[in-house]
């Protein structure tokens, strides 16, 4: 399944049930696609393991992948879907390997497309560039050009590999990313937009997951 649409990416919650619950409403709406990111529970390994199990059994309730955020070996603990590397999360070739063929490697390439090549290389199945927009969750990040989804939808498009945009992104900012250079209206920019303020902090999350996902259609 290539990575299209909604990409919801979790906020970061102690409380258990209230995260399986914004998740479940964002599946609700139409997500597909969750990625784990919880950097506080990184300190906590229980509490990591307890989030990310109850996630993938809520995500494949509704025919959706689950895909760990910076932690290969929860990844494979689990059984999750996949996983997501930055720059220093290790070896891209060695969690392919790692992986298998059948899993989900999506790596950050930030405003570089000489790290999408090298993920392309390793065997990536996403490339995601950011940050487009002011982030409250990474404030200093980088900020990449819109132009850059343009090249790489011209350089990777016809490969498989599908591409994100992350990054401050919002239901009004989205469709610049995902029409990014179209002249006739056709999708020439992102595949799918990584979203976590946006979507979960939102008082009806199950509909601005549904708007979300109706800019795909």
């Amino acid at each position: 399944m290539k990575l299209q649409g909604l990409y919801a990416i979790t906020p970061e919650l102690a409380d258990n049930d209230d995260l399986l619950r914004r998740v479940t409403l964002a599946l609700e709406g139409g997500a597909r696609f969750v990625q784990y990111r919880n950097k506080q529970a990184a300190a906590s390994p229980v509490l990591a393991l307890q989030q990310a199990q109850r996630l993938l059994a809520r995500c494949h309730e509704f025919d959706a992948k689950l895909i760990i955020n910076d932690n290969l070996k929860l990844a494979l603990e689990i059984g999750a879907d996949g996983v997501h590397l930055g720059r220093e999360d290790g070896d891209l070739a060695a969690a392919r390997q790692a992986l298998g063929a059948d899993k989900i490697l999506g790596v950050s390439c930030y405003k570089e497309l000489d790290r999408a090549r090298e993920a392309q290389r390793c065997g990536a199945d996403y490339i995601a560039f950011g940050s487009f927009f002011n982030s409250t969750t990474k404030p200093a990040a980088l900020r990449a050009p819109i132009e850059i989804l343009q090249l790489a939808k011209h350089e990777f498009g016809s490969l498989n590999l599908a591409i994100v945009a992350i990054g401050g992104i919002t239901l009004e900012n989205a469709p610049s990313l995902i029409n990014a250079g179209a002249g006739s209206g056709a999708r020439s920019g992102a595949d799918a937009v990584a979203v976590i303020s946006d979507l979960f902090d939102a008082p009806d999350i199950r509909a601005r997951a549904a708007a979300f996902s109706k800019l795909f259609e």
